[in-house]
């Protein structure tokens, strides 16, 4: 475990070198300290059982370690308890071993959204900027990158994703339990930076645009999902309080004021590849969400509002340039 904080550091990292081993320093302290949260993850991921698939499957809708025929029911029975044990799980779905973890989200339908129109992965340096678990990630995975680096704060899924890496072993993959601002400016560094469903929870989002374009070599992509609200002007809702339930939901904008911020971040070739609205079928509360889920968010009496009477949730897929 501490071995997967400490491999970032051997990448040709330049100048920030420094930076980033004081950053993983500091996490490395925090995941390993003996109260909290954080020993409760690590002694559930270290109690999980040790297996070996027959083989892994990173290219389908979901990420998946196949089973042998020899395995003993009661280690499957003890990793089932022990992934239920670290619910609630967002993003998904994957499997284990003939265990089916059928997260809150189907995140294969955003893949499958996006991926027809991005560029190529191959060979290159990619960011995906609140990873949750790593199910992108490892989708990435599969198209050959140099490296992916994956960053979200939530702890519980940093050891989400340790508990997939401890049995799908996919190199070349690096995760950092760290915000997007305690990370050092990786500047010109990346070639393809995802940013999805993170802009509306940001209360300055040109700056953090700012930020990830610095981070980009020039005619790097982004690749920015985020919620919108329909329309063909250039504003933004900003909820008074919460929106669908969730308090930290600050600017949700339309798209050509989305194309603005990028511009203003020094984007350009800004496109809209896809919209769609949020359905029941992407995203629900199964066995394996301990918390309340899309339907719940929404106003009974009519699905076209949230609870606090907004717009029900609509997302888009825009591809920006770095300038």
């Amino acid at each position: 475990m501490d071995a997967l904080l400490h491999d970032m550091t051997r990448l040709n990292l330049g100048p920030v070198r420094d930076e980033l081993t004081a950053l993983i320093d500091e996490k490395r302290a925090l995941v390993g300290r003996d109260f909290g949260n954080e020993k409760k993850f690590r002694t559930l991921v270290e109690s999980l059982p040790e297996l070996h698939g027959e083989a892994i499957d990173i290219t389908g809708r979901r990420v998946n370690v196949l089973p042998r025929t020899d395995h003993d029911p009661a280690e499957i029975n003890a990793l089932l308890k022990g992934l239920k044990d670290l619910r609630p799980w967002r993003k998904g779905p994957y499997g284990l071993f003939g265990i089916d973890i059928d997260t809150e989200w189907n995140s294969d339908i955003k893949w499958d959204r996006l991926a027809p129109h991005i560029a190529s992965l191959e060979g290159r340096r990619v960011l995906d900027i609140g990873a949750s678990s790593g199910y992108y990630m490892f989708r990435m995975a599969a198209h050959q990158p140099e490296m992916v680096l994956g960053i979200d704060p939530q702890m519980l899924f940093y050891f989400q994703y340790l508990a997939l890496q401890k049995y799908l072993q996919i190199p070349g993959l690096y995760f950092i339990p760290a915000k997007m601002e305690e990370m050092p400016v990786l500047k010109a560094y990346f070639d393809t930076i995802f940013c999805m469903g993170v802009i509306y929870h940001r209360k300055s989002p040109v700056d953090t645009l700012k930020e990830i374009h610095d981070c980009m070599r020039p005619g790097g992509e982004l690749v920015m999902e985020t919620l919108i609200i329909d329309g063909e002007s250039e504003t933004a809702l900003f909820p008074v309080d919460r929106y669908a339930k969730m308090r930290n939901v600050f600017f949700i904008p339309t798209v050509p004021c989305l194309a603005n911020w990028l511009k203003r971040a020094g984007f350009t070739n800004i496109r809209c590849v896809n919209v769609s609205p949020t359905t029941l079928s992407e995203q629900r509360k199964t066995d394996w969400v301990t918390t309340e889920s899309l339907d719940m968010f929404l106003d009974p009496e009519d699905p076209t509002k949230t609870v606090e009477g907004y717009p029900a949730p609509i997302r888009a897929v825009v591809l920006a340039d770095a300038g």
